[in-house]
């Protein structure tokens, strides 16, 4: 099988090919259909995340190992399947959860696999899907698609569930008061969609990328704001009457938890998603004074995996732009996605 695979971090995914792997116990081996790719797989391939002030966090350090295929947004067919897997049969088609623990320690029982302190994730820590083949360790992290199309079921495994856990932790007010979005790529134009689905009051959307606001406008998005213009707290609080009760920052960088923070009423909650980079300084005597929450949201769990496929089996496929392109085309699409130049997601065919 062919593998897009980090093998030195800040360098060009290398093509590399090796035996098709023949799944053993409960694995199963999935043909890649569909493989988005997402804007973590920048600092996954970088090898670190920026913590500010010059610091950096390695991923080999918190057990990546290299090489590895990259690639956590799958859809494939099952394609062999170990002797003990149960509840899939060859030719089916599944959505991958990517999120995967140990299975064994007390946050993995109480549902939460994507919060273990040893993480075995698909595309970080296990080989993912810029691949022909996925191995996948259990039949529970596969879920049935139904006839969705494939290229744009594939953006719910992490795109759709990292909003749709955001979405929730806003709690109440979702449906009575808008909700700030900071970043209108493939995590903005998902969450206005989500939002929308779930029943949401309104979206004001906050971007620096002309091109990304008017995708937001048109996605549904009631007002879009240029985060980058010199008042855009006065803006954002004025379009929330007050301040916002709830702003989740999909980019997280130093500027826009700044920008987030000070747009907050009293009682509000800014939810960290992104894993852009950076740090803030805070006094902390306006933290109960305010009455403020700063909450960081990471991906999501088995549960709302589940939750999201019958919330788009009700509701229908988010409307988020999409383009396929041949997995060959893998670094190209990279180095677009760090250009800024992707507008919704890019996700590759490999076959």
């Amino acid at each position: 099988m062919r593998s897009f695979q980090v093998c030195q971090c800040g360098a060009p995914l290398q093509l590399n090919e090796q035996p098709t792997p023949k799944p053993t116990g409960t694995e199963v081996l999935l043909k890649v259909l569909a493989a988005g790719v997402c804007h973590s797989d920048l600092h996954l391939s970088d090898g670190y995340f920026d913590l500010g002030g010059g610091k950096r966090l390695s991923i080999v350090d918190r057990g990546m190992k290299l090489p590895v295929t990259l690639g956590h947004e799958n859809v494939g067919e099952v394609a062999a399947i170990g002797p003990d897997a149960r509840g899939v049969k060859i030719g089916d088609r599944r959505l991958v959860d990517p999120w995967m623990g140990c299975g064994e320690c007390g946050v993995c029982r109480r549902g939460d696999e994507q919060l273990c302190l040893k993480p075995g994730s698909i595309g970080v820590f296990r080989n993912g899907g810029y691949s022909d083949f996925l191995m996948v360790p259990h039949p529970r992290y596969l879920f049935d698609i139904g006839d969705m199309p494939p290229e744009r079921a594939a953006p719910l495994a992490c795109s759709g569930v990292t909003t749709y856990g955001a979405l929730k932790k806003v709690g109440p007010t979702l449906a009575t008061e808008p909700v700030v979005i900071i970043g209108a790529g493939g995590l903005g134009l998902m969450c206005i969609a989500l939002h929308k689905a779930m029943g949401g009051h309104s979206a004001i959307v906050v971007d620096i990328d002309p091109k990304k606001r008017e995708a937001a406008r048109t996605a549904g998005a009631q007002t879009v704001i240029d985060g980058g213009a010199s008042d855009a707290v006065a803006q954002i609080i004025a379009a929330t009457k007050g301040g916002a009760w709830a702003m989740i920052d999909l980019v997280g960088s130093s500027a826009t938890a700044r920008l987030g923070i000070d747009s907050l009423i009293k009682g509000g909650k800014l939810i960290i998603v992104g894993l852009y980079g950076g740090d803030i300084t805070m006094s902390l005597p306006p933290f109960p004074m305010r009455a403020i929450t700063v909450q960081g949201s990471y991906v999501g769990s088995l549960t709302e995996t589940a939750e999201l496929i019958e919330l788009v089996r009700r509701t229908g496929l988010p409307p988020v732009p999409v383009a396929t392109r041949p997995l060959t085309d893998v670094n190209a699409v990279l180095d677009d996605l760090r250009a800024g130049k992707v507008i919704g997601r890019v996700v590759l065919t490999p076959n």
